[in-house]
């Protein structure tokens, strides 16, 4: 009897607490992916017995009902005509299950949707300030004789160090974006906390606080210092504009709004700035840069060992924008940076064991993807190489993770700070020539740890090098009855090892997963097919005696939108084994940070009394599945 797409519509949406529950709704290829406001409201028993639904969890602030290839969709469409809701993007749907994230996971995320478009900014003036130091070192020492007092040194000089000057207005500027406020009004915020009438902040550690600059805020004195060189208070501040901004556009009368809610929004968060705000946070942030520092410092080197270990780890976990803060914050307190060294060590270490792979492989694929990801690393420039090599084989980022804590333990001992930041890796040594040595040596040490062990012992070939990737149909083969073939070669696993919930407990029907060794799929039979995923990820198929099979590649692909994947079928058309159905990039799926495992499952295997499966190495079209 055909499915009732309405019907499971109706039911699904009668268990989620109303419509007032729900904030947004999309689908991929096997699953509808909704936010909702409070899932407490929500009969996860009653949506698991929902006739189709085969089943519910949640995951990344979504709550995901499994329905199956060539379901979702139609269920989808019918599900927005019951709810009133209107179509979603995946992106739509992310940004709204981001914002019911956890309060830490949201605030490391706004510090990096803060901080990113400023990155260049702060690098450009990073790397001129390495570039200046070592005009300057190598003046001073006699090494090379220029005119300091020439126009191009002189404004060299004024260049490099500009978006540390004026670091609070483009940090308020970049906030209230993020925060959804009016972005100049964020700058003139950052502007007021730089303010030429208040003594600047860079020389309060050498002449003190003037206490003639100074006024009473009914309980206290506040100095009229400054803000160069902080972050978190900055932050504050914008936050506090953006909260009495919004909630004035929304009281204030229109014909008014353009002259009252600016004035309001600019002076009472000025106001608080001056005397609660700046003080308190600049306070907190002095502590936490200092209780770092008291890390960092700890008796030999074990701080910045244990932080130079996981340093690579926070890359991965998204969290690593955060350091920016710890990076000023330190230049503000102590003219150095001891952070950057740190950062330094991993990234090189990272790319050291990237290249130790490029060297060792004899597959040429891996080969051409390691080398240049290793130099990228070595530039600063890690995600290649975590993403696109070590995290795949994981042995060289523990690897490089051990060179990076044993290059970040030296730079502790002999107390290498760097004198800007935003340049890591080898050109990182541009902002440390007041002790190169030892940036060399720290440099050394994580790169020559990190590879040596990733050659003995965190990388081996898995299999000869690839000639390339097969585009064309594969030899056709007899099939037989309820066999699968095997749509690409590779290393066969069994569904319960596929690393997503849904696949390995089997809710979407019995099957196996393959390590691909290269990026093409192949149809597994002789069949027709029943759909294809709009982000050209997945693709299902049915034989002509019924089996129905979904071949999905990689986990969580759904995510990269189509970026990888072309697909070379439609919906309806006829297919024969072996005929090419899809490409898809597999170093675009790493650099992205998902596996590439291909999931091929029979999606209708409650159907047969049994199903074999033969796992291990395979060839494309050797049989990996046989039901009966």
């Amino acid at each position: 009897m055909a499915m009732d797409y309405g019907k499971c519509a109706r039911e699904i949406f009668s268990h989620l607490g109303g419509r007032e529950n729900l904030v947004s709704a999309a689908h991929c290829a096997t699953r509808l992916r909704l936010v909702t406001v409070d899932n407490g409201k929500i009969d996860m028993k009653a949506l698991e017995n929902v006739e189709g639904v085969k089943g519910v969890f949640s995951s990344n602030g979504q709550l995901q009902l499994i329905l199956g290839t060539g379901t979702v969709n139609k269920v989808y469409d019918e599900f927005l005509q019951v709810s009133g809701l209107t179509a979603a993007t995946k992106e739509e749907v992310k940004a709204a299950a981001a914002a019911k994230q956890p309060l830490f996971k949201r605030a490391i995320k706004c510090l990096g949707d803060i901080f990113v478009p400023i990155i260049p900014a702060i690098v450009a003036s990073g790397f001129l300030m390495g570039i200046m130091e070592a005009l300057s070192f190598m003046v001073n020492n006699g090494f090379l004789n220029i005119d300091t007092s020439g126009s191009i040194y002189v404004f060299a000089n004024l260049f490099a160090n500009t978006a540390y000057v004026f670091l609070p207005i483009l940090i308020a500027y970049s906030a209230a974006k993020a925060f959804g406020g009016n972005p100049y009004l964020g700058a003139v915020i950052g502007m007021l906390m730089i303010h030429p009438d208040l003594q600047n902040a860079w020389t309060v550690a050498t002449e003190g606080v003037l206490r003639t600059q100074s006024v009473w805020f009914g309980l206290y004195e506040v100095n009229l210092v400054g803000y160069q060189g902080s972050v978190i208070p900055v932050i504050i501040a914008v936050w506090v504009m953006c909260f009495i901004e919004k909630r004035l556009h929304k009281v204030v009368p229109a014909m008014f709004d353009l002259f009252v809610t600016p004035l309001v929004s600019v002076f009472a968060t000025g106001y608080l700035t001056y005397s609660i705000i700046g003080p308190i946070f600049s306070t907190v942030e002095h502590s936490i840069i200092g209780g770092i520092q008291s890390l960092l410092a700890l008796p030999f080197g074990v701080g910045s060992l244990i932080m130079g270990g996981l340093y690579s780890t926070t890359v991965v976990a998204g969290i690593h924008h955060m350091y920016t803060v710890i990076d000023v914050g330190q230049l503000s307190q102590f003219g150095l940076t001891y952070w950057l060294p740190l950062a330094s060590a991993a990234n090189m270490a990272q790319g050291a064991a990237a290249l130790a792979v490029a060297l060792k492989t004899k597959n040429g694929k891996q080969k051409s993807l390691a080398l240049p990801a290793s130099l990228s690393c070595f530039m600063g420039i890690t995600e290649p190489a975590i993403f696109g090599v070590n995290l795949r084989h994981f042995k060289p980022f523990v690897c490089g993770a051990i060179g990076g804590a044993a290059g970040a333990m030296y730079a502790s001992l002999v107390g290498l700070g760097a004198s800007g930041t935003g340049v890591t890796g080898l050109f990182g040594l541009l902002l440390c020539l007041h002790s190169p040595v030892h940036y060399i040596i720290m440099a050394a040490i994580s790169i020559a740890v990190a590879f040596a062990l990733t050659w003995v012992f965190g990388y081996k070939d898995a299999e000869p090098a690839e000639t390339g990737e097969k585009e064309k149909a594969l030899p056709a083969v007899e099939c037989q009855p309820g066999a699968v073939y095997a749509p690409v070669s590779g290393t066969v696993i069994p569904s319960e090892e596929i690393p997503d919930e849904t696949f390995a407990a089997g809710v979407l029907g019995r099957g196996v997963g393959i390590q691909p060794a290269e990026g093409v799929i192949a149809a597994p039979f002789d069949g027709e097919i029943t759909t294809v995923a709009e982000t050209k990820h997945a693709v299902g198929l049915s034989s002509p005696d019924g089996m129905e099979v979904l071949i999905h590649v990689g986990v969580d692909t759904v995510a990269m939108n189509g970026d990888g994947f072309t697909a070379l079928v439609g919906e309806g058309q006829k297919v024969r084994a072996g005929e090419p159905l899809l490409t898809f990039d597999r170093d675009k799926i790493a650099a992205a940070g998902h596996p590439d495992v291909v999931v091929l499952l029979v999606t209708n295997s409650d159907d047969y009394e049994g199903l074999t499966i033969q796992t291990g190495t395979c060839k494309a079209m050797e049989p990996v599945i046989q039901v009966k």
